[in-house]
């Protein structure tokens, strides 16, 4: 599998973030040739061996997601993929659970470090501690990003549909570019991919013009208008505190004046962490001024409802309209897309 490929394998893991960067890196990579990327999130012991086996030979890239669920987990992966150029989008309590702690996340995720060649590149995120401090697990050199970072974003500013746009600055130089994701988090995303295009050759202009085109994974901060007037953002795809911190700011974040209400799912997998991490989700909505609808779970300590009936019911009793926003995300065990499709089939 890998001893076909002659082109540069990117290897990306983290908590949050993996597939989006390996999105970003896939389209803006395209001026170098036939770009070949893991297919929505297939990280795992079948997904990356699948990615390999489908990449044509002659490739000017690919493009690898590697995700854990144990310690040893990545460097299994790394053995097979062999990864040039590492990303390591950001450490957060995800899968906590399994882990057990965020200390033992970061030994997790640092895996993939110590498989990089000397003649590669390490893309750490300067603006987390316990990322910026595994670049001393590698041999290869170090570009960093973030507001912190080698690789940053100045002037961020966001359009009525969430879409950013920045100065981005490097030690290649600076160059305005628009991106085509929704939330401000996913600037830090796009300053990763970027990290990488810019080490692999590609010009500040090619970065933007192809950040300008980014189409992600679907379900992530997926922004649609129902026939009622209100706007519905699909973030269903996962969650942990990372993400349901971001996607609670993105819905704060809408222009207008009307209701922000977020229909949450449980957050899975958080283990002993699981009662005090819902508690502070439902803390910064409420700062936030955005009403929460709890599906399946009591942890939000607010209004629940048992399944998607019923959150269609309460939904439709809000009397949603123009100017008004809903959000709706949680854990794959929710199966939360569903709702989306139906609310916007009403």
């Amino acid at each position: 599998m890998r001893g076909s490929l002659s082109c540069p394998v990117v290897g990306i893991t983290g908590s949050v973030g993996k597939t989006s960067v390996k999105d970003m890196v896939a389209t803006i990579l395209k001026p170098l040739g036939s770009v070949h990327a893991s297919l929505r999130s297939f990280n795992n012991q079948i997904g990356v061996p699948l990615t390999l086996l489908n990449a044509p030979t002659n490739s000017a890239a690919v493009i690898v997601e590697l995700g854990a669920r144990m310690e040893g987990d990545i460097k299994k992966l790394c053995d097979i993929t062999r990864p040039d150029l590492g990303v390591v989008t950001t450490v957060g309590a995800a899968h906590t659970e399994i882990f057990g702690s965020i200390e033992t996340i970061v030994r997790a995720k640092g895996e993939l470090l110590e498989k990089l060649p000397v003649t590669g590149c390490a893309v750490l995120n300067a603006d987390i501690p316990e990322v910026i401090g595994m670049a001393n697990r590698t041999r290869a050199p170090v570009l960093t990003f973030g507001e912190r970072g080698e690789v940053r974003a100045r002037l961020v500013t966001l359009d009525d549909q969430l879409r950013p746009s920045f100065r981005l600055e490097s030690p290649w130089g600076r160059e305005e570019v628009k991106l085509n994701a929704r939330g401000a988090h996913m600037v830090s995303n796009a300053l990763a991919a970027s990290a990488v295009g810019l080490f692999l050759g590609l010009t500040l202009n090619e970065l933007s013009e192809n950040l300008s085109q980014v189409q992600l994974s679907p379900w992530r901060m997926e922004i649609k208008t129902t026939s009622s007037g209100f706007v519905v953002i699909n973030d269903t795809y996962n969650a942990n505190p990372v993400s349901m911190t971001a996607a609670l700011d993105s819905l704060a974040e809408l222009p207008g004046n009307g209701r922000r209400v977020a229909v949450l799912g449980l957050m899975a997998e958080l283990g002993g962490y699981t009662k005090e991490a819902h508690a502070l989700i439902a803390s910064q909505a409420k700062a936030l001024g955005i009403e929460i609808i709890s599906i399946g779970t009591e942890e939000y300590g607010t209004r629940v409802v048992e399944n998607i009936e019923e959150a269609l019911l309460v939904i439709s009793e809000a009397e949603l309209g123009i100017g008004d926003a809903l959000l709706v995300k949680g854990s794959r065990v929710a199966h939360l897309e569903k709702l989306v499709q139906k609310i916007l089939e009403n």
